[in-house]
């Protein structure tokens, strides 16, 4: 998968699971504003990723992401990990 594949699949799995319009995951965007989450709703994406995506994350992965970029770099990062392990 190339990263734009990458982030396409994320923009989509986002939009669907939190019923948010696409158009609003932009790669700028404040990711926890923008779909509405609380802390229950991170256990969900911390769920989505590992089904999705095939690594596993934790709470604190999430430290420090605070764009939907920031989401995406992590993402890629560790599908690459997980690809070189």
């Amino acid at each position: 998968m190339t990263n734009e594949e990458i982030i396409e699949k994320i923009r989509e799995t986002l939009s669907e699971e939190f019923e948010v319009d696409i158009d609003l995951i932009q790669s700028d965007a404040p990711l926890m504003q923008t779909l509405e989450l609380d802390s229950l709703d991170l256990v969900d994406m911390v769920v989505l990723i590992e089904k999705n995506f095939g690594f596993n994350v934790t709470g604190q992965d999430f430290v420090g992401i605070k764009t939907f970029q920031d989401f995406y770099n992590l993402v890629i990062t560790r599908m690459a990990e997980t690809k070189n392990e």
